[in-house]
């Protein structure tokens, strides 16, 4: 097992990550454009690259966390010479297809790549609590499995590079639609004099029993039974119209829950509202079918 690391990019995360190396015993070099943000991984003992190329001529695993794709191009490109037998472990969030075609780059240079989706803010690295989705040649993944346990739990998601990318952009879908909803909902509490220590509790409530709907609901989505035994289109349409109005009468912006009261709509309108809301799955995807 390898027991040294280079990290490129040493932002909030990349720091994150040089310090689990670091707790954990490795040797670790580091790369940054603004040589200053590797100051406090080199008091610690970490070594600090005079240039790219010799951050990835000083050990065979490079983490890569850059802020996606285009800048690990324009970062690596000028030193592709020194890229012939690397592993990079490329932790950067961006495109599934982005990340195909980094993989195909990354080839071309004589070097493997892992995809890397990382599912905890920077206080998280180091914890095996948390997961990161990986994805590329499983061999390459098994070798240094133990080299990416350092910074969390891992879940390998198969060979294709983008996969781990993909299960990566599914979770920001529902992580940042769902955290813009609580901040929607904090701003029309305090248009009525409601404090967020007020109202948060009761939310958390809500979302903490979304499990047991998702539960229930995920059989009856993969059968293709949409009936409206439990729920409808219709009740929604009726339901979130109140919470429009009512955003609408607190002076609050309503773009919100009036974009997704129009996508209620829009499964109304073809043909779904006595269906289950499920139904919206086949209307998002452009491919309903009664």
């Amino acid at each position: 097992m390898s027991t040294s690391v280079t990290v490129i990019g040493l932002g909030p995360m990349g720091r994150a990550m040089g310090g689990a190396y670091l707790d954990a015993g490795y040797r670790v070099t580091v790369w940054n454009r603004t040589a200053s943000r590797a100051d406090e991984l080199v008091a610690r003992g970490a070594v600090r690259a005079a240039t790219v190329e010799e951050a990835l001529a000083a050990n065979e695993v490079v983490v890569l966390s850059l802020t996606g794709y285009a800048a690990m191009y324009a970062v690596l490109e000028p030193a592709a010479a020194a890229l012939e037998g690397r592993v990079l472990v490329n932790l950067s969030s961006d495109t599934p297809e982005n990340t195909r075609a980094g993989a195909v780059w990354a080839a071309r240079h004589g070097a493997r790549h892992l995809t890397g989706g990382v599912q905890t803010p920077p206080s998280g690295i180091g914890s095996p609590e948390f997961d990161t989705f990986y994805s590329g040649p499983r061999d390459l993944f098994e070798r240094y499995e133990d080299v990416l346990k350092v910074l969390t739990g891992t879940d390998y998601r198969g060979e294709d590079p983008g996969l781990a990318a993909l299960y990566y952009q599914l979770q920001m879908d529902l992580f940042w639609t769902t955290l813009t909803a609580w901040l929607h909902m904090l701003a029309l509490a305090d248009a009525n004099g409601i404090k967020p220590s007020e109202i948060t509790p009761y939310a958390a409530g809500t979302l903490g029993g979304m499990g047991q709907f998702l539960d229930f609901y995920t059989p009856r989505i993969e059968a293709g039974r949409h009936s409206g035994d439990v729920e409808r289109i219709s009740m929604a349409v009726a339901s979130l119209d109140h919470v429009v109005h009512t955003t609408r009468d607190s002076g609050v912006d309503p773009a919100l829950p009036a974009a997704v009261l129009e996508t209620f709509r829009r499964g109304a309108a073809e043909g779904y509202e006595e269906d289950s809301l499920t139904r919206l799955v086949e209307v998002f995807g452009g491919g309903a079918a009664a």
